[in-house]
């Protein structure tokens, strides 16, 4: 009978074996693989994009560059100052303060009036040189450079007075700069061009006088 009984005690303890069946438990332990959480490492990367902003910053500086051109030519329209800067060359201020003191009181009524009258002078003068040009008279168109050329000293109408002379002298067949004679022909076709060139001199000249005496120009019941 033991041998029966010993029989089935050794099969009450084959069962026991089974515990090491647990020993899968452990395998769940590698649950812990939710330390993927390196993945958010992997999102560090972001950071990079960081360095995407520096590059639009270093393409934004050119436009700051640009900016500050235009605000010079802001500065440059002014009105009063722009006739100045042209009449610097144009009016001989020497000459034409002499002939201001010329003047008894502040109306300067005296230079004024010979002021007016090279006005008429000079507009006379530039239709009859038109006429002589068309003319094709040269000798004509010498006389009347050489007239405005000395009105013109006489105020100290600069530029006009320099076109004039020049003028004057291609009238009579020479080029006194490049110290040449000139033929008919090439003494108008370098007259031609200071027709429209003198006109334009005398306009800023007259527009700068005009503007000195509505300026500085007393009126007459005031001066007296």
């Amino acid at each position: 009978m033991p041998p029966g009984d010993t029989a089935p005690a050794a099969k009450a303890r084959s069962p026991t074996p089974a515990a090491p069946a647990a020993a899968p438990s452990p395998a769940a332990t590698p649950a812990p693989e939710p330390t993927p959480a390196p993945a958010s490492k992997a999102a560090t990367p972001a950071p990079p994009s960081r360095h995407p902003s520096v590059a639009p910053e270093r393409e934004a500086t050119p436009a700051v560059e640009t900016a500050p051109s235009p605000a010079p030519a802001a500065d440059q329209p002014d009105g009063a100052d722009t006739v100045d800067a042209e009449a610097e060359g144009t009016i001989d201020l020497d000459t034409f303060h002499q002939i201001l003191d010329l003047d008894e009181d502040d109306t300067h009524e005296f230079s004024k009036e010979m002021v007016t009258a090279y006005f008429t002078q000079a507009n006379t003068t530039f239709g009859e040189m038109e006429q002589a040009y068309n003319a094709k008279d040269l000798t004509k168109l010498s006389s009347l450079g050489h007239f405005l050329k000395g009105s013109s000293a006489a105020l100290g109408v600069a530029r006009v007075q320099a076109s004039c002379e020049r003028i004057q002298h291609y009238g009579q067949l020479r080029d006194e700069e490049a110290g040449a004679d000139l033929t008919d022909e090439s003494a108008l076709k370098k007259i031609e061009p200071l027709l429209g060139r003198v006109k334009k001199e005398y306009i800023v000249a007259e527009t700068w006088l005009k503007k000195w005496y509505e300026d500085n120009s007393v009126p007459a019941d005031d001066g007296e």
